[in-house]
């Protein structure tokens, strides 16, 4: 059973192994000469001004956290329409429910104010 995950285990090692050499190699052939010019923070061409940490309203995070709750819950749409035809009236009730269960959320969303932008 454990052995059905060797291919992808030895994939993640290869990538992450390679991760590591390519880094190992570009930080020893390539040129490295730091300045401050060039460690400084880039703004479009201009000086940077006030701290590089500043507090970020929670709207921008709920309004991502919503595209990507209802942008992967839309994904299963095409699987279910790939074989809609084997799985008969109880796949349509089931995803029924499913877009029911969407619709509210989206619409409770709505309702509350979350996709305004202010």
């Amino acid at each position: 059973m454990l052995s059905d995950y060797a291919p992808a285990a030895a994939l993640l090692i290869l990538a992450v192994g390679m991760s590591f050499v390519i880094l190992f190699m570009s930080r020893l052939l390539g040129p490295y000469r730091p300045t401050a010019r060039k460690l400084a923070p880039y703004e479009s061409g201009m000086q940077p001004y006030g701290p590089a940490i500043r507090r970020i309203p929670v709207k921008f995070y709920r309004v991502a956290v919503l595209f990507i709750l209802f942008d992967i819950e839309i994904i299963f749409f095409l699987p279910w329409a790939v074989i809609f035809r084997d799985l008969g009236v109880y796949g349509l009730v089931v995803m029924g429910m499913f877009f029911f269960i969407l619709a509210v959320g989206f619409l409770y969303e709505w309702k509350v104010g979350g996709l305004e932008w202010e």
